[in-house]
């Protein structure tokens, strides 16, 4: 008699558990948009929430340890004239976000040490391009100031953020709306899914199909793909029947999926999420109560099911923290923050462990805040692998003068496009108040001819 052998996996006894409640954000008005994207960013520093807003569009960025009741007076960000549709943090520097609106355009947006103090209604940059509204942001792995957009116009277009300008338009390779779009590790391709049931791997410089497949999932509704480890594709969609599925994918062969499996029968569009360190990918809907999660290897069946974390609250979207903002003391291998109608709670995922001591087996060297190429090299054919850093010490890692150096450059080359002016931001802000001294000169002056000649 033959026994079943439960298969070997560190992650198997991995659980979810909600924070209590004095460690959520309560009494946000999360947006009531009905748009597939996460409505929520996180790092290290904030985290931030679209919301609900009248005449135009708002999201809130608050410090991690703001928790509790937010006030209804709370500064948001509401520089946008139109719903916003996706916010996403800069990997580089966590005071930097994007976001996406119904009013076409991209903003990128600088938010102080400490967080907002007053609502903030000017954008570091406007990115104008698109000529229908923008659901999908996506910053560069490892390249800086280089960010995606794609738009219902169907057009992806690649961003030199430092000087606001439009380097690469793919507007001939999608027949219909995008659905999701999304870099691979080191920022070389792109993956997009489109309504028009196809998934693609595009050259992000040529805008070219390296390579596609058609009709992933039969159903009609919302197809979201990812890369996983190995190049692989992990897609999520709906059969004929409207059963929600999970198929993996190689490239290199797209003609039959290496694995699909059927999930159930819920209508929420499955958001995956993929840590590229513990093969672990989550699979959480929109109105779902529940996420799923499962371990991506090279053995059939390729991804395996591992467990599921339930609640009693639908979540309206679900913010995925990087990394290198874990408590790895804690055995903490994922944390989400999941936006309620009313509040965001976050989700720690842990492996169960005895030992207080740093877990190696869990944390391999992890990718780092630091860019390794700049905008300007990779647009030019430069690649660049990640930067990794050990997550032994904790954040602790990513050193202060670091940051300030990548915030500095992009508020620098921000500056030298928009003035055309060179140096440094202090260099900047001396010219600027220069140039204000002589107006007010220029005007006295000019006020006392005046009154000379009224005398003469």
């Amino acid at each position: 008699m033959s026994r079943k052998v439960v298969r070997a996996s560190k992650f198997r006894h991995v659980f979810g558990q909600g924070v209590k409640a004095d460690q959520c954000y309560d009494d946000i008005r999360i947006s009531q948009m009905t748009w597939d994207s996460n409505f929520c960013s996180v790092n290290p520093k904030f985290v931030a929430m679209i919301v609900d807003a009248s005449g135009g569009g708002a999201f809130l960025v608050l410090p991690l340890n703001k928790t509790g009741r937010i006030d209804m007076s709370q500064p948001t960000v509401c520089g946008h004239t139109g719903p916003v549709l996706d916010i996403e943090f800069c990997p580089h520097n966590d005071n930097i976000i994007a976001s996406g609106s119904e009013d076409c355009s991209v903003m990128i947006w600088e938010i102080p040490e400490g967080g907002l103090v007053t609502p903030l209604n000017d954008p570091v940059v406007k990115l104008e391009g698109h000529s229908k509204r923008v659901g999908i942001l996506s910053w560069h792995p490892t390249a800086h100031n280089v960010l995606m957009s794609a738009g219902c116009d169907n057009v992806v277009i690649l961003w030199n953020v430092a000087c606001g300008e439009a380097m690469v338009r793919i507007d001939s390779v999608h027949p219909d709306l995008i659905y999701s779009a999304c870099w691979n590790r080191d920022g070389s391709q792109i993956l997009t899914s489109c309504k028009d049931k196809t998934i693609r791997v595009l050259d992000p410089r040529k805008g070219t199909v390296i390579a596609e497949k058609e009709k992933t999932h039969e159903g009609s509704r919302p197809v979201k793909a990812v890369f996983v480890s190995e190049g692989k594709i992990l897609s999520t969609g709906f059969s004929r029947m409207s059963e929600r599925q999970v198929a993996l994918w190689d490239p290199k062969s797209f003609g039959e999926p290496l694995t699909l499996q059927e999930l159930d029968t819920s209508s929420g569009v499955l958001l995956p999420f993929f840590d590229p360190d513990t093969g672990v990918v989550y699979l959480c809907g929109k109105g779902d109560s529940s996420i799923r999660y499962f371990e991506v290897t090279d053995e059939a069946p390729y991804v395996h099911y591992l467990s599921m974390y339930s609640s009693k609250e639908s979540q309206k979207g679900m913010g995925y923290m990087p990394k290198r903002g874990l408590e790895v003391n804690k055995c903490e291998i994922a944390r989400f923050y999941k936006l309620h109608e009313r509040k965001c709670e976050p989700i720690v995922m842990t492996v169960p462990r005895k030992s207080d001591l740093f877990q190696e087996d869990l944390y391999p060297d992890t990718m780092g805040p630091e860019p390794s190429v700049e905008a300007n090299e990779w647009f030019e054919g430069k690649e660049g692998q990640p930067i990794l850093i050990s997550l032994k010490d904790g954040f602790a890692t990513t050193t202060k003068s670091k940051e300030f150096k990548v915030h500095k450059s992009l508020l620098k080359t921000t500056s030298a496009a928009m003035g055309h002016q060179h140096g440094n931001t202090g260099e900047v802000h001396a010219l600027q108040k220069e140039v204000k001294t002589l107006k007010e000169t220029v005007e006295e002056l000019t006020k006392r001819v005046s009154e000379l000649e009224s005398k003469n």
